[in-house]
């Protein structure tokens, strides 16, 4: 009787020795094919997958640790005495990164820490422990002490976001170019007629913070519109921060007409202060946020953002990881994506009269 294709094995598991005779192939070939080896041709790692596909073969995850040394796991530490570190779209960075993992057998591991020392000293355990076989490092900070933690260490790990010498010294990363958004959200509100735009931003020992910040500071230059330092507040990290920001910047004589901030969380303090001065916001004045969190978006008004895919770039991170780990050079591994503006209804056009 004649097939298209391997049998599903009808009673046990099946073995790499089931997969091996339905491709005609050594076990040897076939577990080299499996684990992406780069002496095996993608036409035969393809034909090998499809045929463990077909038969329901799933490596042992014990038995494949101790073949290889590897967890064939991903690790994520999350600091939770960061302001954000339990924003409401961690769920779906957790879910992209999970998602790719779980489609190359691979898992992912999380631990939390209550401090910066507390979590150098998790990824130290990790690694003594080989629970995870790299990681991933959201939050970038400008000067991070986890990338020489885990360069002295030898252990792979990926960026989300840069840091000072992330070029310089061969890292892979994935970034989202917030800097662009920023410069988007000064050319929509010059568009509208706004000539004085207020920054909410964040600590800029965090990359993100400084590209936001340097992104809006070149287009208002490039724009010819003020970049007066009563302008800036800086260093905000909750939604209380970014109602006192707003109300210092409103404040100001002449007050800004729009008000740009470098996280959701900051603007959605901010539109709080607009309402606390009776101020309506994207009619007295236009507050633009960045992240596309949840709680902009139940805002009333949902609140005008650059929203950031946080599925695909957990996706992308598990991706570059694994990629990096198997062997692939960092410096091919950097990648970036674009915030996507979701206007809401806390911009528009500047009001006529000038506020004082």
């Amino acid at each position: 009787m004649s097939t298209n294709g391997p049998t599903k094995r009808t009673g046990g598991r099946p073995t790499i020795r089931d997969v091996a005779e339905a491709v005609g192939m050594s076990k040897g070939t076939v577990s080299r094919a499996l684990n992406n080896y780069a002496d095996i041709s993608p036409a035969t790692r393809a034909r090998v997958a499809q045929a463990a596909v077909e038969l329901g073969y799933a490596p042992l995850a014990h038995a494949q640790a101790i073949r290889t040394g590897r967890a064939r796991a991903l690790g994520l530490v999350l600091q939770m005495e960061q302001h954000d570190a339990q924003r409401p779209f961690l769920a779906e960075f957790l879910r992209g990164i999970t998602r790719a993992a779980s489609a190359r057998n691979w898992t992912l591991t999380v631990a939390t820490a209550e401090s910066e020392e507390e979590g150098l000293e998790t990824y130290e355990r990790l690694i003594a422990e080989r629970k995870a076989d790299g990681f991933i490092l959201p939050r970038t900070r400008w000067h991070d002490p986890r990338v020489a933690l885990l360069r002295a260490a030898g252990c792979p790990f990926v960026l989300f976001g840069r840091t000072a010498d992330a070029e310089a010294e061969g890292c892979a990363w994935y970034d989202i170019r917030g800097g662009a958004a920023m410069q988007d959200a000064v050319r929509r509100l010059q568009g509208f007629g706004h000539r004085r735009i207020g920054f909410i931003g964040a600590a800029p020992e965090f990359t993100y913070a400084r590209k936001r910040r340097e992104g809006l500071h070149a287009a208002l230059l490039k724009a010819g519109l003020p970049t007066d330092d009563v302008l800036f507040d800086e260093g905000n990290a909750t939604s209380e921060d970014g109602l006192a920001a707003a109300t210092r910047l409103l404040a100001g004589k002449p007050a800004p007409t729009a008000l740009v901030c470098a996280t959701d969380t900051l603007a959605v303090g901010a539109v709080r202060a607009l309402r606390m001065q009776g101020l309506k916001p994207g009619r007295d004045v236009s507050v633009i946020g960045y992240d596309g969190a949840p709680e902009g978006r139940a805002a009333d008004p949902p609140l005008t953002t650059y929203a950031v895919d946080q599925t695909a770039a957990g996706a992308r991170l598990a991706d570059i990881l694994i990629a990096l780990i198997d062997g692939t050079d960092p410096e091919s591994l950097r990648e970036t994506a674009e915030a996507t503006l979701r206007p809401g209804g806390t911009d528009g056009p500047a009001p006529q009269s000038k506020r004082t």
